[in-house]
């Protein structure tokens, strides 16, 4: 079957799944020679036929590389779409000049696009953000020899072989083995059940709405009393206040002896004064 006439439906993998994977699989291999003359009239030429048929002979290896992937719980037809779009980007980065096959220059792209959709999808939170996080997120698997807990040594083992801290070791492998849990439970469930949704046991017991208006309220009459007590205070008094409580930088007694023209003392006792007013102000 040429890969010309290919029905439309079996060229996208979500709809047969396996009716792709048998089409892809009938379209020939491309010989050395064949591929460097379509990657030359791509390059040169921008061919867009070259481009397609390069593509197009090179969809089974992505089928392989997704089912490398299948331990992560996400859909193969998924992992494929994701994974054509890196051959695509591929394809138009190649360069047949550096002697290379396209199939070991496309795998870097390949991976990286599935690594991606992979990352975004395994849990609602993204689980890997660092590069030592993605690094470990898809080696650690390979590395565990059980799925028990890895004991000191192993971690170690892991953490030496990859490059990275053991602690990074550790918390990913408490990610793997998390798992994402709904906010509410389905209405079907069982009720003796419901007690473990998050929306029974996250209740914010500080959240009395009742408190809250008091609170403000409150706040806000403060608030009042006490910008009515500083505009009672004499011009001196507010001065003082503000050079000693509220200025960035706050001035000594003796700074504001020296302004006024007073004893460091008499500066204390005004502050003195004033903020006694204020709290009497405030507490009424």
């Amino acid at each position: 079957m040429s890969n010309s006439l290919l029905p439309v439906d079996q060229m996208v993998p979500g709809a047969n799944l396996a009716a792709y994977v048998q089409a892809v699989g009938s379209i020939p291999v491309l010989s050395p020679e064949r591929e460097r003359e379509l990657a030359e009239d791509l390059y040169y030429n921008e061919s867009l036929d070259a481009a397609r048929e390069l593509v197009m002979s090179h969809l089974r290896f992505v089928v392989h590389i997704a089912r490398s992937y299948s331990g992560y719980g996400l859909a193969e037809a998924d992992l494929i779409q994701e994974g054509n779009v890196g051959l695509m980007k591929a394809v138009k980065r190649f360069n047949p000049e550096k002697g290379v096959r396209l199939v070991s220059f496309a795998v870097h792209w390949i991976k990286a696009e599935m690594h991606e959709f992979i990352l975004r999808n395994w849990r609602i939170v993204k689980v890997a953000t660092t590069k030592a996080q993605r690094k470990l997120f898809f080696n650690l698997r390979s590395q565990k020899k059980s799925l028990a807990w890895l004991s000191a040594d192993e971690a170690k083992a892991v953490a030496d072989d990859l490059g990275v801290d053991v602690k990074e070791v550790h918390r990913m492998e408490g990610r793997l083995a998390s798992r994402d849990l709904a906010y509410d439970l389905p209405s079907d469930s069982d009720e003796e059940d419901n007690w473990q949704a998050p929306q029974y046991f996250l209740e914010d017991q500080t959240s009395d709405p009742a408190m809250a208006v008091e609170e403000g309220d409150w706040q806000q009459n403060s608030e009042a009393r006490l910008h009515s007590a500083l505009a009672d205070l004499d011009e001196r008094s507010r001065d003082i206040l503000a050079q000693r409580w509220l200025a960035e930088e706050k001035a000594t007694l003796h700074e504001l002896a020296d302004q006024y023209g007073v004893s460091a003392e008499r500066i204390r006792q005004l502050e003195a004064n004033a903020m006694k007013k204020l709290k009497v102000a405030i507490a009424a």
